[in-house]
């Protein structure tokens, strides 16, 4: 799984080439309110289930009133372990709620992850490691102030 480049601006008869690196960054499970507020769990490994639960067992804790939770169809949003704990969330508040396949537009955190891999971080962002990750967690501890997205609203709903 090495990614190629097959082509890039380059004087005419030279060759660049440039290796991609399989370094690991950090994986990130993240919640989003509709107001834009944003809860981001970091993890060195992948996220799986286990890690979905103990995410969303830690979220929580925090609820104030019945919440919704809107998951995509990722495979370890759908796991019978996560399934599993539904009723005991339910019990707490915390009711999931399923997108519908192939509607990664519906859901608002993607459209951040979006603005973040091809608007706001920067070519110097992507020379380490290291880099990377202070400008991704830079971007989500400013977000809503100097990093913003206008989710328009319905023309009707505010009526």
């Amino acid at each position: 799984m090495t990614p190629s480049i097959p082509y890039g601006w380059q004087p005419i008869g030279e060759q660049w080439s440039i290796r991609s690196s399989k370094t690991k960054v950090t994986n990130i499970f993240g919640l989003m309110t509709r107001q834009g507020n944003v809860r981001v769990y970091a993890s060195a490994e992948n996220i799986d289930s286990i890690y979905v639960i103990e995410c969303i067992d830690d979220f929580v804790k925090t609820i104030q009133k019945l919440t919704v939770l809107v998951l995509d169809n990722a495979p370890w949003h759908r796991a019978k372990r996560v399934l599993d704990m539904e009723q005991q969330w339910q019990e707490k508040g915390l009711f999931l709620f399923f997108l519908p396949p192939y509607s990664p537009h519906l859901n608002l955190i993607e459209t951040l992850w979006r603005k973040i891999k091809y608007e706001w971080l920067r070519p110097k962002d992507y020379e380490s490691a290291k880099t990377l990750k202070e400008a991704i967690f830079y971007i989500i501890r400013n977000f809503d102030n100097e990093f913003s997205i206008n989710f328009s609203k319905n023309f009707l709903c505010d009526k």
